[in-house]
């Protein structure tokens, strides 16, 4: 860990780019001090940093300040398969250059990618502040930390491989801001507010398992660097997922056992299902429209070329066939006042069929929400909406439909919109029981304690000594 570029690529040996990341690197950390988690920067944080890809002692844990966090370059270990499977390219050898037909499409996957990653940074940089207790501070930190590492892993790429033009757009990626008005991120989500901590948990539980749903797609290309380093990255973007889900799941606890003592949630600061509720429709389908349309020629192309393929595409239970040229994907449109299927050709309905495994596992998770209610024994259950909800893309994008999928005017719509998405009061509800539990092992009022520690360390561990 003493190089200034912690790697497992091979830098010394190519000083070009070793000079280019490090005239990166100050860029970055410039970047970092300006919209990066605001008020703890010079606090000594319980981090995990990456130091290789072994699956058994890839991390380090221990204290460490932000600014001085190892961000490092790491390709996951070489693929059992050397030949690409899927697209018009099966068979041929696994690309480890970019090929010129492929330049740009390969270079706008990454540039998407990679612009992603500071943009979450920015979104969250103000939640720190209202901590619920000191582990989740921590994890939110090393969310932080680490999403800074996936851009560095994107710019490795994009200097390595795309020579001026990738270097210009590395650039870029430190220019742009989160809900700038002129520089905004390239994805709207990413453009969204993150304004409390039951807002961070909705968007680390549906935004970042789009993220993994993306990755592993990208894990599957034929361009074998982006592949595995897309590979790696999904080692980290595990505990993100995770800190989502526990955090819903620990907010419902605590609701539900209010709600089981008889007690209304909003008389002592906690927040109530139908508020939830509400987060879940909103962050759900934003993270729905970043799959894209659900017929696209890009996404077929993607596939044709062997540059993304389908989540898990190498399963050989999975998939029985990997031109997919043949077949078609049924989705259900309303028009003219009925329903009628739109049949779409596989390779162009490519987004759809990484959306449908997005949305099954996203369903998995809301059931295992509402068997913490149902164990603390109160009958009110949560629910994930209709893919066809609140879209902004695609073929339902712009069209008005209940979280059940059913079709509405516009008027009723705008009548009923608050019932399902909140509303200004409830942003601001929210936000008055954000009070920040700074002391080790105490958490909020709004929300139920951690089961268990991480790193090896108890609840109770001081995970954040503040300078």
């Amino acid at each position: 860990m003493f190089e200034s570029i912690p790697n497992n690529v091979n830098l010394e040996s190519n000083p070009k780019l070793q000079r280019a990341l490090l005239k990166w690197q100050p860029d970055f950390l410039a970047w970092w001090k300006e919209v990066g988690p605001e008020g703890f920067q010079q606090d000594q944080i319980y981090l995990r940093t990456a130091i290789g890809v072994g699956q058994g002692g890839w991390a380090h844990w221990d204290y460490v300040k932000m600014p001085d966090y190892r961000w490092g370059i790491f390709l996951a270990n070489p693929r059992k398969a050397d030949t690409i499977y899927f697209g018009d390219h099966i068979g041929e050898k696994l690309w480890d250059q970019v090929p010129g037909e492929f330049r740009k499409e390969l270079r706008r996957l990454i540039v998407t990618q990679g612009d992603t990653e500071p943009a979450s940074v920015e979104q969250q940089r103000l939640l720190g502040k209202t901590a619920p207790s000191l582990l989740d501070l921590r994890a939110l930190l090393q969310v932080n930390v680490e999403e800074a590492r996936h851009l560095w892993a994107m710019v490795y790429l994009l200097h390595s491989y795309f020579g001026a033009d990738g270097r210009d757009e590395a650039e870029q990626m430190l220019e742009r801001r989160s809900g700038h008005a002129d520089h905004p991120r390239i994805l709207a989500a990413f453009n969204m507010p993150i304004r409390d901590w039951l807002a961070f948990f909705c968007f680390t539980t549906f935004t970042d398992r789009d993220g993994k749903f993306q990755l592993a797609s990208l894990a599957e290309s034929a361009f074998d660097p982006l592949a595995r380093s897309t590979q790696f990255m999904l080692m980290e973007e595990a505990f993100h997922m995770a800190t989502g889900e526990g955090g819903v799941a620990r907010t419902v606890r605590r609701t539900a056992e209010l709600m089981k003592q008889g007690v209304d949630p909003r008389t002592v600061g906690a927040i109530p299902l139908e508020i939830v509720q509400k987060y879940i429709n909103e962050w759900s389908s934003a993270s729905n429209d970043l799959f894209g349309g659900e017929d696209s020629t890009n996404a077929a192309n993607y596939f044709a070329g062997g540059l993304k393929g389908r989540f898990n595409e190498n399963d050989p239970g999975k998939y029985s066939d990997h031109s997919a040229l043949e077949g078609m994907y049924e989705a259900k449109v309303f028009q003219d006042g009925k329903w009628e299927t739109k049949n779409i050709p596989l390779r162009r309905a490519m987004n759809s069929v990484l959306l449908d495994s997005y949305h099954d596992e996203c369903a998995r998770i809301v059931e295992r929400w509402n068997s913490v209610l149902e164990e603390v024994g109160v009958p009110e259950r949560l629910s994930l909406p209709s893919l066809r909800f609140n879209r902004h893309v695609g073929l339902y994008g712009g069209h008005a439909y209940d979280p059940a999928g059913e079709p509405l005017d516009p008027a009723a719509w705008q009548a009923k919109r608050g019932q399902w998405l909140p509303s200004p009061g409830d942003y601001e509800y929210v936000r008055e029981c954000m009070v920040p539990v700074y002391e080790p092992g105490k958490v909020a009022n709004w929300i139920a304690p951690h089961a268990k520690g991480v790193g090896g360390k108890p609840v109770d561990f001081p995970y954040v000594q503040f300078h």
